[in-house]
């Protein structure tokens, strides 16, 4: 993602101030009623949590309330639908992550949108690290003595994902299929459902957001392998990664979240609230909440982060027709839609 973007972060703010210009009379009364966060998937996860973090200084310089709306469902594509099929107004924006806008598209057959066609891209948000956790009491303290344990079980291991597409899902499949290590997918419903079945013991593992496991691990309940990206991360940089594991160079699994407007929405409209969102990132409280969350903020254009969303959408277009089509869901992707539509 960084990589491919090849951006520096002091790049990425220069380019979104310069984005701040005077704005049209259009955009200057706008909103004329609360704005709404429609986030795909139930309360808790990643996305609601930075939902949640930018709604009140998004309010104040709107002038208006911006609530956060969940919308769960179909892999986030229930949500994903309503915004892109919302008035092209500014008044309905999609909090999208990774799944909803380059995973769904090519592992469903009918997603029921078009992330290029019926999405503007607004602002981004932030990086948020995926790392695998499993329980404090496991007895493996390393990826490879993880993988051995699933070789060794009659059952395997079980892995968690907060659904279908996910990014915990895809980590969890690749490691599997990468490996040859037995290890089976329980989907559940949204990212904090999933932690409760590491929690309880009715998994053994789960590639999770960061941000999600922090405290569990502070508390004892929970310890990290590794993080499933090519880069190690900032907040714990001990932390090996997947890659350096298992010698699997091209496993690079990391979850991102960004603002999307229905296609359609006036530019100045637009204009307005990468301005504006991109002013809430800067703001001291929120950016040491992010930092303290492990998670990167990274303020984007319009234009960088169009082109951020394509480049994720071709190299995740590459990896899921490689390795998950073809491999996981035999015969192509319509089998995974049809268990999640």
């Amino acid at each position: 993602m960084r990589r491919s973007f090849g951006l520096a972060t002091s790049a990425l703010l220069l380019g979104a101030l310069a984005c701040m210009i005077p704005l049209s009379a259009r955009a200057q009364s706008f909103p004329n009623r609360p704005v709404q966060l429609v986030v795909a998937y139930p309360p808790g996860g990643t996305g609601d949590v930075i939902a949640r973090l930018i709604a009140g200084p998004l309010s104040a310089s709107l002038g208006q309330p911006t609530r956060v709306e969940n919308r769960s469902g179909a892999s986030g594509a229930v949500g994903t639908r309503l915004v892109a099929r919302a008035a092209a107004d500014g008044h309905t924006l999609l909090i999208g992550q990774t799944a909803e806008i380059v995973a769904n598209p090519i592992l469903m057959k009918d997603a029921g949108y078009d992330p290029v066609r019926d999405l503007q891209p607004v602002a981004f948000l932030a990086m948020v690290p995926v790392v695998l956790a499993v329980p404090a009491s496991a007895p493996y303290a390393n990826v490879q003595q993880m993988l051995a344990a699933a070789r060794a079980s009659k059952r395997g291991l079980t892995f968690a994902s907060g659904g279908p597409g996910t990014t915990g899902h895809l980590a969890g499949e690749l490691l599997r299929l990468r490996t040859q290590a037995r290890l089976i997918h329980v989907p559940a419903d949204g990212a904090n459902a999933a932690l409760n079945e590491l929690l309880d013991g009715r998994v053994d593992m789960y590639f999770a957001p960061y941000p999600l496991v922090i405290n569990p691990i502070k508390d004892g309940k929970l310890k990290l392998l590794a993080t499933a990206s090519t880069k190690r991360i900032l907040v714990d940089p001990t932390l090996p990664t997947v890659a350096e594991e298992t010698g699997i160079r091209s496993f690079d699994i990391i979850a991102w979240v960004g603002v999307f407007a229905p296609r359609g929405t006036p530019n100045d409209i637009v204009m307005r609230l990468n301005r504006d969102i991109n002013q809430a990132l800067a703001q001291p409280e929120v950016r040491q909440k992010f930092i303290a969350d492990g998670v990167e903020v990274l303020p984007m254009s319009i234009g960088q982060f169009e082109e951020f969303a394509r480049a994720e959408g071709r190299r995740y277009a590459e990896l899921l027709n490689e390795d998950f089509c073809s491999r996981v869901f035999y015969g192509g992707c319509e089998g995974f839609s049809a268990g999640v539509q």
